[in-house]
């Protein structure tokens, strides 16, 4: 019987929460761990997890790896949507600078793997992306992105640490767009807003994946003997106009040109914090291939990118 010893880092965001739990209660985990700066509810704290109030920035890091005897960590801590208080930095710091730390402190205390959550994000938003994206396709995050520019270099950092610390075995997965009950991130909400927008002339794929199968494999990931780079989609993707038929929603296709105009115009108005860059987010999206992660990690996603929006939409409708 296996006797893990998980690091868990974001451990009070929305999947750090559901990985906890489901290491928590899995019977070859002899101790779990949960980092995050933020508290984590008495209400929500699973039974026998050590919940650590601290940043992945914090030089104590280090400590509290040998104190625990950490083999494992799982490096979920990333800043998708800074507080508006926030510094402009802090999103570098904890994405980049944090994730040194963490990686300095596997280095230090004898970790044995590393499982990463990188993204889709770090392939970037270009015109000349395949149609679907292997993971031996370059990662090129857009520096007008912070969040994807961020990925790159964390996946450029851990490519070095690689070379030069084979020692530590790492796991690195890519996810597409992360949907649950309950989940809200910057592209669902996309999805609350009264009309799906599109950029006329562009399909602009979406694809998906189910936090109960990003769970499953973080979860496997831990306790199996594979490394490597993974993307995590399920299959198939969905188009702004096929997403609109499911919103039951108006799609408006806007040309380019148009659009990036417009958000120049209400950002310089103060009415909204996006640019004309946002144009390639739409336009440009990077579409995920999932051929690796059920050829050689050995999973099949249990639901498709259709079938991940469909059950996220009918949870929204159920909540309201």
């Amino acid at each position: 019987m296996s006797d893990k010893r998980v690091l868990v880092t974001g451990a009070a965001g929305y999947v750090g929460r559901l990985v906890v739990a489901a290491l928590a209660k899995h019977d070859d985990v002899a101790a779990v761990v949960a980092l995050d700066v933020a508290p984590t509810p008495d209400a929500e704290r699973a039974a026998g997890v050590s919940y650590v109030e601290m940043s992945v920035c914090d030089d104590g890091l280090s400590a509290l790896v040998k104190e625990h005897a950490i083999d494992t960590i799982v490096h979920l801590a990333s800043v998708l949507r800074p507080p508006k208080d926030a510094g402009d930095d802090l999103a570098y710091r904890v994405d980049v600078l944090g994730t040194r730390n963490v990686l300095d402190a596997a280095l230090a205390g004898g970790v044995q793997k590393l499982v990463v959550t990188s993204s889709g994000a770090a392939y970037g938003y270009h015109a000349d992306n395949p149609n679907w994206l292997d993971e031996e396709d370059p990662v090129r995050g857009n520096a007008e992105f912070a969040y994807s520019h961020h990925k790159r270099l964390i996946e450029e950092m851990l490519a070095e640490a690689r070379a030069q610390h084979p020692e530590l075995k790492q796991l690195i997965f890519r996810p597409g767009t992360v949907l649950g009950h309950t989940v809200n991130s910057p592209v669902t909400d996309l999805f609350e807003r009264p009309v799906m927008l599109g950029i006329l002339g562009s399909p602009s794929p979406f694809v998906f994946i189910w936090d109960e199968d990003v769970v499953e494999c973080i979860i496997r990931g831990v306790l199996g003997d594979q490394t490597g780079i993974y993307n995590l989609a399920g299959d198939g993707a969905l188009t702004p106009r096929e997403i609109a038929r499911v919103l039951h929603k108006p799609f408006v296709p806007v040309p380019a040109a148009v659009l990036g105009a417009a958000l120049g115009l209400l950002r310089r108005l103060g009415k909204s914090s996006y640019g004309p860059e946002q144009v390639k987010f739409l336009q440009y999206r990077p579409v995920l291939s999932n051929a690796r992660l059920k050829h050689e990690f050995g999973y099949e996603p249990k639901l498709t990118s259709r079938q991940a929006f469909e059950r996220f939409v009918q949870g929204r409708r159920h909540a309201s």
